[in-house]
């Protein structure tokens, strides 16, 4: 009885989570009609086409959960012309909560950010049964999935429409990475990345306002801003805007970066820092800081910052903390720290810094 109750209260609780961030799809008479296996005559859902291209015009991503064999599926998704829209599929003889489990920490993000489509009932429970915050939707009755809530962002940026093909350059830098001889400093290095800063333009409130809704590892606060504040936010002569981006020989990651300073006369207070997890194993993730903490030195101001545990953010806590950063207060769940500024660690020498 407790089991179930918890169950419930995980499900309510999905019903309030932030905008979903991939939806998994199964194949056999899911994606197609019919059963590969079975040596059916194969034919596509032109509706499932059709919600596959446009979630992924939106910036949501499509992966796979399959039982079958992984070469004949693949080799039809090609044959289909659709295989490029699917990133990490997993297509084995796994429960589909275990491929759904693998696909959530391929993608670094939580599972509570996943849907998940098949026409079996029975695996649809199970994957409820196994993760109660997994958005579930029977292949058969999809008329209105593209108008669900969670699949409608409100703005798609151009980051967005680029989401997939960032995904997929991330796997071949991985796969660089994994051949790579020699230590990680040099293999960063010879990324060439190139992170730029700059102060947020109104070009930039949509993707800032998209990255305070979709961020949460990488998160200080996980405050969510709407566009129409953040444009105040950055025209106020009491505060400080910042958007950051980064690029390599891959190709470029788009907006990653986000942070919110708010200007006193005796200190500053970092009041959102944020980074997307897509780029947490390329060592940038303290170059941001670094350059508030040289402004707020040149201002001859003490820096102060916000910190709100969130269950996922603690990396966010120990970058602080290795910043020189000291709690100052801690209250209501909100931790208080401070800088003097005395000691502020140098920019990484494997990342071309751009301020702009």
């Amino acid at each position: 009885m407790l089991e179930q109750t918890h169950r419930e209260m995980a499900i309510a609780e999905a019903k309030k989570l932030k905008a979903l961030k991939c939806v998994v799809w199964d194949l056999d008479n899911t994606v197609w009609e019919g059963v590969l296996l079975e040596g059916d005559t194969l034919k596509l859902r032109p509706q499932v086409v059709h919600i596959i291209k446009t979630l992924d015009e939106r910036g949501i991503l499509n992966a796979i959960a399959s039982r079958n064999e992984y070469e004949p599926a693949m080799a039809q998704l090609k044959e289909f012309g659709i295989a490029d829209y699917f990133i990490y599929p997993q297509i084995n003889w796994n429960a589909k909560s275990q491929s759904i489990e693998q696909i959530a920490a391929d993608i670094n993000i939580g599972v509570n950010t996943l849907a998940f489509v098949d026409d079996q009932p029975f695996e649809r429970e199970e994957v409820q049964f196994t993760h109660p915050e997994v958005l579930c939707f029977d292949a058969a009755e999809l008329d209105e999935m593209l108008d669900h809530p969670r699949l409608t962002p409100r703005f798609i940026t151009p980051e967005s429409r680029l989401r997939r093909k960032m995904y997929q350059s991330d796997i071949q830098r991985k796969q660089a990475e994994d051949n790579f001889n020699g230590q990680n400093e040099a293999f960063l290095k010879d990324l060439n990345m190139v992170f730029t800063i700059k102060k947020a333009g109104e070009e930039d409130l949509q993707r800032a306002e998209e990255l305070t809704m979709r961020t949460n590892q990488l998160n200080t606060t996980g405050y969510t801003y709407a566009y129409e504040e953040l444009n105040q936010l950055r025209q106020s002569d009491d505060h400080l805007l910042f958007v950051s981006s980064l690029d390599d020989r891959y190709g470029t990651y788009g907006t990653i970066g986000l942070a919110l300073v708010e200007k006193e006369p005796t200190f500053w207070t970092v009041k959102l820092l944020l980074m997307s997890c897509r780029v947490m194993s390329r060592g940038v993730g303290t170059i941001m800081m670094t350059h508030i903490m040289n402004l707020a030195k040149a201002a001859g101001v003490p820096l102060r910052a916000h910190f709100i545990p969130n269950g996922r953010n603690r990396l966010m806590y120990i970058t602080y903390k290795f910043g020189g950063f000291s709690e100052i207060e801690n209250k209501d769940n909100l931790v208080i720290f401070e800088n003097d500024l005395e000691a502020i660690q140098p920019f990484p020498d494997y990342v071309d810094i751009r301020v702009v």
